[in-house]
Formats: structure tokens, C-alpha cells, sequence
């Protein structure tokens, strides 16, 4: 995978002042307000800021937690997965692996009925949905 790296300076003229806040700072969009939360588009999930391949709408599900929700990533290797002990709790964060952004979240064990159990709680303002016919 090429790896994407770029100055803030670059980010900034590429990205909304939206999209950087959440992807480069580690933001988060308010709940229910992202354009993918309620989506059924069949597609391909991307970075936005990057392009790089990350979830597919066969993995996205209804958490009702007012984010987008996958059970999983397109490919092991579309995200890296770091421990975020910020806000006084310990979550794991999801990153971009080609040019680590700020994506989310992951969580386990909460009793989806997903192949998984995980739900990576994505911000809609991360990803660009690309339709599949």
C-alpha cells in the first residue's frame, strides 16, 4: 500500500475545515448528522481524504448510535487500529492506513448480530460513498 503523507498546510487546502477537523485532528462529527448515517446505497466506502479502499456497504449495519456502523473493513490492512485512552476511557481508534486519518472507532462485544461483533463507528465526514450499479 503507498502510503500517503502530507503537511497540515497541504491538508488544509485539500480538506473542508469540516473534513480536517475530523480527519487530521481527530474530531467527531455530532450524532445523526452525517450524510452516510442512514444510507443504503449499495457501494464502496473511501477515505476521503486519500481515496483509499475501507469498508463496503455489505459490511455497514444499523447500530441506531447516529454514525455510520461496519462489522468490518473491506481489507485487514484498509485501517490500523491504535489505542486512544483520551476523554478518561479507553476506546480504540480507526485510522487510514495509507495516510492516517482519523476515521473513528472500533468496539466489541456489544451484541450486534454481526459476523463479528465489532462496530467500527465511522464518521460520514471521513468516507465518500462510491455507488456500485
Amino acid at each position: 500500500m503507498d502510503k500517503v503523507v502530507k503537511s497540515d498546510a497541504e491538508w488544509r487546502v485539500q480538506l473542508s475545515p469540516e473534513e480536517f477537523h475530523v480527519l487530521r485532528q481527530a474530531g467527531t462529527e455530532r450524532p445523526f448528522t452525517g450524510e452516510y448515517v442512514d444510507t443504503k446505497t449499495e457501494g464502496v466506502y473511501s477515505c476521503r481524504a486519500c481515496g483509499a479502499e475501507l469498508f463496503r456497504s455489505d459490511t455497514k449495519f444499523e447500530s441506531h448510535c447516529g454514525w455510520p456502523s461496519f462489522y468490518e473493513p473491506s481489507e485487514s490492512e484498509a485501517v490500523t487500529l491504535i489505542e486512544d485512552r483520551s476523554l478518561g476511557m479507553a476506546r480504540v481508534e480507526v485510522r487510514c492506513a495509507a495516510c492516517d486519518s482519523h476515521l473513528g472507532h472500533v468496539f466489541h462485544g456489544e451484541g450486534y448480530a454481526t459476523p463479528t461483533d465489532d462496530r467500527y463507528c465511522i464518521n460520514s465526514v471521513s468516507l465518500r460513498l462510491e455507488p456500485t450499479d
